[in-house]
């Protein structure tokens, strides 16, 4: 992508510089600062739908730069766990701990929207959209997918996190509650006290496609993996199997939601 974001900054510079546009003057148009111009036309950072825009106007391009937006779309998820998003959408299966936040496929718009609009380095406000859009969309397999099998274990301090304030939170639990009404959806609660040691060690998703091949996925801050080896797989399987054990029974972990809601 890097090499695309530099040919894209080279050609803004060349129509700009033909056009007798300064930066300054580019930045001016299009609400940017004259070094957020330079990285963007350097290829350092990813030249804006917005940037190539305005170019395209102020320097007589006639669509040719616009046109470049179309190869510099952000990607939907970040590069570590598009492997998974792969191995995700093929699952007839899927089993998912989760000890700090919502899983992914149960969250709402405005929950998903607030953590990835705060990661580290910022997004741009595009990519941000568009990973919202993406999380979005995957939710859809539960409903689509009425033959696979989602089973969620999440454990009590996600349900406690305010993300988002409390507001958001109260909503989040509530489309919880509702995603375990479907017929092929499972949702416990791991509460806190219970199973400690492997409750705290990060998230583990196993997956089963429809070639009955099983692989899992965990990841910590920048970094994620999946597993096909099939000891790593037997052995993440089991610490999800032993979480699962001290969780509480579906009934008991939508009473559980329901509580923690009131009380925020």
């Amino acid at each position: 992508m890097t090499e695309t974001w530099r040919y894209c900054g080279n050609q803004i510079k060349l129509w700009r510089t033909q056009a007798g546009v300064s930066r300054e003057e580019l930045g001016k148009e299009a609400n940017y600062e004259y070094e957020s111009v330079k990285s963007m036309e350097q290829g350092r950072r990813r030249p804006t739908v917005r940037l190539l825009q305005v170019a395209d106007q102020m320097c007589g391009a006639q669509g040719k730069l616009a046109a470049a937006q179309e190869f510099l779309k952000p990607e939907p998820f970040p590069a570590r766990s598009q492997e998974y998003m792969a191995a995700e959408a093929e699952a007839i299966a899927l089993h998912w701990y989760e000890p700090l936040l919502i899983p992914g496929l149960l969250q709402t718009e405005d929950y998903a929207r607030t953590l990835i609009s705060e990661s580290c380095p910022p997004l741009d406000d595009e990519t941000v959209e568009e990973r919202v859009r993406a999380r979005m969309e995957r939710q859809e397999a539960l409903t689509r997918k009425t033959s696979t099998v989602f089973s969620f274990v999440v454990y009590e301090a996600a349900l406690r996190t305010m993300v988002g304030g409390r507001e958001a939170i109260q909503r989040q639990l509530e489309r919880v509650l509702e995603a375990g009404k479907l017929r092929n959806v499972s949702i416990q609660v791991l509460p806190m006290g219970r199973c400690s040691g492997l409750a705290l060690q990060g998230p583990v998703v196993l997956l089963e496609n429809s070639d009955n091949e099983r692989c899992a996925y965990s990841e910590v801050q920048t970094t994620s993996a999946l597993y096909a080896d099939p000891a790593k797989v037997s052995e993440l399987t089991q610490r999800h199997d032993m979480i699962r054990r001290h969780a509480l029974s579906v009934e008991e972990s939508a009473e559980f939601i329901r509580k923690v809601a009131e009380e925020l």
